[in-house]
């Protein structure tokens, strides 16, 4: 495993996170067996991964659960443990958002779920539209002087709220973001028309989530045939990658991938690890073969020719609503 500092801070993180969203019985194509989740999380370990996001929403805090029970026995102080708060919680008042008193109830709750005693990366999942950022901003940073989060991070917004965020953190001294987790991979590179400027110019760290796409990447599927099983069948979301454009970036995918003697998810992700503004990509393994298959990608070289073979297809446009769902 090869490691890296996330964004302009001192935190080495792995090259490779491991994203926990599968792990939990929310959705029919997730991982409903703890053993099988706790598989999967033992053998990123054993690579060498130390950096693993979850969120509170992620199967109402199974997912939470489940990496806190991985995490228990081993060396605390080598890894990054990253959890996010917005989404709905409970039914009611105050049950969802970004204000002082979901943040803070909803630090204490993903702590205990956890079993640690500190979060390393706490990250606002959504921006707020019903609360001020300041008010936000706040809140976090009072979790920092706690000692509870280590550092704080943003997700999923536009390039001018990111930068609202960074202006209003250093006008009252808060702690301000120092990464942000943003779908991006080949055929999903809007935000190289929103916000990863941003980042590379303000140096924020970039932790790419979908980085296969829902598995599009990853060969699973075939050109003119009906999806039959997997995320397609049940995800609406899954939909927008059925385009012209995106099956020929696939195409190239997959030569590429026989020529290398490689697979189409090792290709795909080589590609995210090639950019300089990409720390770490957010892989999601169901099981431990697909995990062995995606810590290939650490070997996998790509040519500036290849690459931009790769990005030919498609060219980047910013639309806001591509951001909203994950």
């Amino acid at each position: 495993m090869e490691y890296t500092y996330l964004g302009n801070t001192g935190l080495e993180v792995s090259r490779l996170c491991l994203g926990c969203m599968n792990f939990g019985s929310e959705q029919p194509w997730m991982v409903h067996d703890h053993d099988e989740a706790l598989d999967v999380i033992e053998t990123a370990l054993d690579h060498g991964i130390t950096f693993f996001d979850t969120a509170n929403v992620y199967s109402n805090g199974e997912s939470e659960e489940i990496l806190g029970t991985a995490l228990a026995e081993r060396d605390r102080s080598e890894l990054v443990v990253a959890t996010k708060v917005y989404f709905p919680m409970h039914d009611g008042p105050n049950g969802q958002g970004l204000s002082r008193k979901h943040v803070l109830d909803q630090a204490q709750a993903s702590l205990d779920r956890l079993d640690t005693d500190y979060i390393d990366l706490y990250q606002i999942h959504r921006w707020d539209e019903h609360t001020p950022i300041e008010e936000t901003l706040s809140a976090l940073d009072s979790l920092i002087e706690e000692g509870v989060v280590r550092y704080v991070g943003a997700s999923s917004m536009s390039a001018w709220k990111l930068m609202m965020a960074l202006h209003e953190a250093e006008v009252n001294n808060y702690e301000r973001f120092v990464s942000m987790q943003c779908e991006y991979n080949l055929v999903d590179r809007h935000e190289e028309a929103n916000v990863l400027p941003l980042c590379a110019d303000q140096d924020i760290g970039v932790i790419p989530w979908s980085p296969l796409a829902g598995g599009f990447l990853a060969g699973k599927y075939e050109r003119g045939k009906d999806p039959e099983d997997g995320r397609a069948v049940t995800d609406e979301f899954m939909e927008k990658r059925f385009t012209d454009e995106n099956w020929d970036v696939l195409d190239v995918v997959r030569e590429l991938a026989e020529a290398k003697d490689a697979t189409p998810a090792q290709v795909s992700l080589a590609w995210l690890l090639h950019k300089d503004l990409v720390d770490a990509p957010l892989i999601g393994p169901r099981t431990t073969e697909h995990l062995e298959d995606n810590v290939g990608a650490i070997e996998v070289e790509l040519t500036d020719d290849e690459i931009e073979r790769l990005e030919a297809p498609i060219s980047p446009v910013w639309n806001p609503a591509i951001g909203d769902v994950e």
